[in-house]
């Protein structure tokens, strides 16, 4: 009997901690068997800081609590993208960089990041089109941008994956399959989440033909999700007022047929990451159970437990394999 397709677990370490402190976000992780996290907003003595602010010494001091913790970096969660692409008033608070700069000291940052954390993936976005217009209208600018940054990506023999989310120019999967056509560099892939879809008000079926045009391009998934009967399609989403966030076995996005489509084509993605030195098709947990806002989200340790139980039920039944550490790793960690 053949082996089942297996994936890596792995989450935003953030939204399993009170505090954010490097110790309550790793001490969660190891006892819910996690070895991969994702980095995004953590305090390592210094206050809480995103982690495109950590300074050199708190990038040491995290490389050996990690060590002491088993845990590994599966991707850089960084906000790049998260600008505007023009420089102009449109009501939203979101700020504008010039994209030389941008792209001169930021996403070489990024790089740099990836590379102190021996990751080989840097989440990060579309940007933001001027608030009220049709995103088709910036396509081609957003490209341009898109495609500077997956070369820049590139040259550091890394990843750069696009995550779909309210408000960008990638807000849905029909769009996201054109960016990345466009773009149409090897450095560059998209990263599903399907709560990013339904509280923009899509159906379930709608959820999965989103996905459906997103899987020429995935390079990994986001797992989140949200319920609301009464979420209408109204354009722009404020972000912090959603409320309606939920493990994946009680939302609306329809993981059970991605992941069911997702089963099949799982050998093939692999085999496509690990020639580009990824270990394999990373499931991100970013449950936002207790809240999730524009730049980040909450769990709690307890929520974080119940969204992971759900997600591995799901994929248990689903016959896809993953591994959460057991009494051979402890073993294995103390020597035995």
């Amino acid at each position: 009997m053949p082996a089942a397709p297996q994936v890596l677990l792995s989450g935003f370490a953030d939204e399993a901690s009170i505090h954010k402190t490097a110790a309550e976000q790793f001490s969660a992780f190891a006892a819910l068997g996690l070895e991969y996290y994702t980095l995004r907003f953590i305090d390592v003595g210094g206050g809480v800081k995103n982690v495109m602010d950590l300074t050199k010494s708190e990038i040491t001091k995290l490389r050996h609590i990690e060590d002491e913790y088993g845990l590994n970096v599966s991707s850089i969660g960084s906000p790049i993208g998260k600008v505007k692409l023009l420089d102009v008033e449109d009501g939203s608070k979101n700020r504008y960089v010039k994209f030389d700069r941008y792209l001169e000291k930021d996403v070489k940052h990024a790089c740099e990041l990836a590379h102190a954390f021996e990751a080989k993936l840097i989440r990060g976005f579309s940007f933001y089109h001027p608030k009220g217009t049709d995103p088709k209208d910036h396509l081609s600018q957003a490209v341009d941008q898109l495609g500077k940054i997956a070369e820049t990506v590139h040259r550091s023999d890394l990843t750069f994956g696009l995550e779909v989310e309210a408000n960008l120019i990638g807000q849905n999967g029909q769009l996201m399959a054109e960016l990345h056509r466009q773009v149409d560099h090897p450095a560059m892939v998209t990263i599903f989440d399907g709560g990013n879809l339904v509280s923009q008000g899509y159906s379930t079926i709608e959820c999965f033909e989103q996905y459906l045009a997103m899987k020429p391009s995935l390079g990994w998934v986001h797992v989140k999700d949200y319920s609301d009967p009464q979420m209408k399609r109204t354009g722009h989403v404020e972000e912090d007022k959603l409320k309606n966030f939920v493990p994946i076995d009680r939302g609306d996005s329809g993981y059970d047929l991605v992941f069911r489509e997702l089963r099949e084509s799982l050998p093939k993605l692999e085999a496509k990451l690990k020639r580009r030195g990824i270990p394999g098709v990373f499931i991100d947990l970013e449950p936002h159970v207790k809240g999730g806002g524009q730049f980040g989200g909450y769990s709690g340790p307890d929520g974080f437990g119940v969204a992971l139980r759900a997600l591995c039920r799901m994929l248990d039944y689903l016959e896809i394999g993953y591994h959460l550490r057991d009494f051979e790793d402890v073993c294995c960690a103390r020597g035995f």
